[in-house]
């Protein structure tokens, strides 16, 4: 879920009991807001892509049950670069 307070956009992953609650509080200032313009999207690039594939196939091996499309959770991602750091 994405939002933005203050400027600053943030995201986060919340389960559908979580997301729920969020909308509800949120619910009387949205009553009284307006749309936004959306903001400008990032291409993807090949780097980007391929790093994704890597993580979705790491993850696999793991048994770690990521989506074939989308945003990868990013606990995921966590997991993943804990696991591959070279230190």
């Amino acid at each position: 879920m994405r939002f933005a307070i203050g400027g600053t956009g943030y995201e986060i992953d919340l389960n559908k009991k979580n997301a729920r609650a969020f909308r509800k509080q949120l619910a009387p200032f949205v009553e009284h807001a307006r749309k936004a313009g959306r903001g400008q999207r990032r291409p993807r690039t090949s780097s980007s892509r391929q790093r994704s594939s890597d993580i979705r196939a790491w993850a696999k091996q793991q048994g770690i049950a990521v989506s074939g499309r989308g945003r990868i959770p990013a606990s995921v991602v966590a997991q993943y670069e804990a696991a591959t750091s070279r230190s």
